[in-house]
């Protein structure tokens, strides 16, 4: 019987992926002396935010994520992030493989708010590896199950995640909005004669801020 160990070595920017994409730096060590002809491998990635501390500005800006702090003893718990997949090549005792992690800007996902609310420090990661081994039989291949307890701890720098980002979408993001939203704003931005998004967005802003004051 095969037994695999793995051990997350780093998490960085794929600069020449065509979506946003991470790259994991997988270290896979076969500890019972089988040789591997091949692996299947599945793993899902969660955020365990339970595992680090916030200061009261990464608290405002996760709020919208677990709420306020009176709520996070029920509130903060780990959540998945996403689902990634990857091909191994035939093996004797270790290797080293690259698992690609795509992510997301879209803020209507947990993650993603999540991970842009983050500027410093680290996002704590938990790598649950499920799969197919395929080794060498009496017969033939031989295929082997991966256990569900393989799982890897693993704090990725915050700053990879907004260098990704960077790399393709440079000082920007993306909010979907319906498409009514979208018609009253184009014709807003007409009216007043702005030049675009940002400026519509950032004098609607201006505005509701200027009626707050006035206010009674």
């Amino acid at each position: 019987m095969t037994d695999l160990a793995f051990e997350v070595l780093d998490v960085t920017p794929d600069r020449f992926a065509a979506t946003p994409t991470l790259t994991t730096r997988l270290h896979i060590v076969e500890t019972g002396g089988e040789a591997v002809h091949a692996v299947a491998l599945r793993c899902q990635i969660r955020i365990e935010p339970q595992r680090r501390p916030y200061d009261d500005a990464e608290a405002t800006r996760v709020r919208d994520v677990f709420g306020a702090r009176d709520r996070w003893k029920d509130t903060l718990r780990p959540f998945l992030w996403t689902h990634a997949s990857a091909m191994v090549p035939s093996f004797t005792a270790e290797t080293e493989v690259d698992l690609p992690l795509n992510c997301s800007y879209d803020f209507d996902v947990a993650a993603a708010k999540y991970l842009h609310a983050l500027r410093d420090g680290v996002i704590p990661l938990e790598f649950m590896f499920s799969g197919t081994v395929f080794t060498r039989g009496t017969s033939g291949f031989q295929i082997e199950q991966i256990p569900w307890h393989k799982d890897v701890a693993f704090a990725m720098p915050a700053s990879r995640w907004h260098a990704v980002m960077d790399l393709h979408f440079p000082g920007a993001g993306w909010i979907r909005a319906s498409r009514d939203t979208i018609d009253a704003l184009g014709e807003y931005k007409s009216r007043y004669g702005l030049l675009d998004w940002d400026d519509t967005l950032a004098a609607l802003l201006r505005k509701a801020d200027d009626q707050a004051t006035v206010e009674p």
